[in-house]
C-alpha cells in the first residue's frame, strides 16, 4: 500500500485494504503447470511416435511383455530421451518451447498485476491504483457511493473471495479486479466509510449553540 499511503490526506485513516486471495496465485500458477504439461505431452508424443514406429519395424512379431524391455534398449540406442527429443522436427521443438513461454507469460502477467494493484477504503474516498509502467489511479468519494455489491460463485463462498462492484454517481459502476480476499469484508468496510462520512458531515452543518 506504498501509493496509498503517500496519497493520504490530513485527518485521513485506512480502514481496509483489499488483498488478492491465494486464489489468484493459483491460477497463475497453473497458467506455468498448463504450459509445461502442453510441452510435455507434445515431447512425449514425438518420442512415442520414433521409438514405436522403429519398434514396429525392426521387430514385426514382437511378443507384448518385451515391449517394454526393448523400448528402453532402443532409448539407449538413440542416446537418452534427450536426444530424441532434440532430433525432433523443429516445428514440435518450437512448439514445445511455444507453450511453455506462453504459460510463463500469462503467470509473469498475472502476477505483476497483483504485485503493482492496490486497493483501499479510507475514511474518505476508495482509492484503485493499478499499473506497473504506466500507472493508472481512480478515486471515488465516500459521498459519492450509490451502492455496492459482491458476485461470489459457489467456490468463492467456499474459500471466501469475489468480485466487488461499485456504483458511483457520474462513473457508472467501478469492477474492482476478481478474487478479492474477503469482499464481503471490504463492502462492509465501505459502508462505515459512508456512516463516518455521515456523522461528520452532519456535525459540520449543525447548528452553533449559546454558551
Amino acid at each position: 500500500m506504498l501509493y496509498v499511503q503517500q496519497s493520504l490526506g490530513p485527518g485521513e485513516e485506512i480502514l481496509m485494504g483489499a488483498r488478492f486471495h491465494w486464489m489468484y496465485t493459483v491460477r497463475a500458477v497453473f497458467w506455468i503447470l498448463f504450459g509445461l504439461a502442453l510441452g510435455i505431452g507434445i515431447g512425449y508424443g514425438g518420442i512415442w511416435w520414433i521409438i514405436s514406429t522403429e519398434i514396429r519395424n525392426t521387430y514385426a512379431d514382437l511378443p507384448p511383455e518385451m515391449f517394454d524391455q526393448v523400448w528402453h534398449r532402443t532409448v539407449l540406442m538413440h542416446g537418452g530421451y534427450l536426444q530424441i527429443l532434440w532430433s525432433l522436427h523443429p516445428v514440435l521443438r518450437f512448439a514445445i518451447l511455444g507453450f511453455f513461454l506462453i504459460g510463463l507469460f500469462f503467470f509473469a502477467h498475472l502476477m505483476i498485476i497483483k504485485a503493482t494493484t492496490e486497493i483501499a477504503i479510507t475514511n474518505e474516498r476508495i482509492i484503485y491504483k493499478k499499473g506497473l509502467i504506466a500507472r493508472h489511479v481512480g478515486e471515488l468519494g465516500v459521498d459519492r457511493i450509490e451502492g455496492v455489491s459482491v458476485s461470489q460463485g459457489v467456490w468463492g463462498r467456499i474459500w471466501g473471495y469475489g468480485t466487488v462492484i461499485i456504483r458511483g454517481m457520474g462513473v457508472g459502476e467501478v469492477i474492482l479486479p476478481a478474487l478479492i480476499e474477503e469482499p464481503i469484508s471490504f463492502r462492509k468496510a465501505i459502508q462505515e466509510a459512508k456512516t463516518l462520512r455521515d456523522r461528520s458531515k452532519n456535525r459540520s452543518n449543525a447548528p452553533l449553540e449559546d454558551f
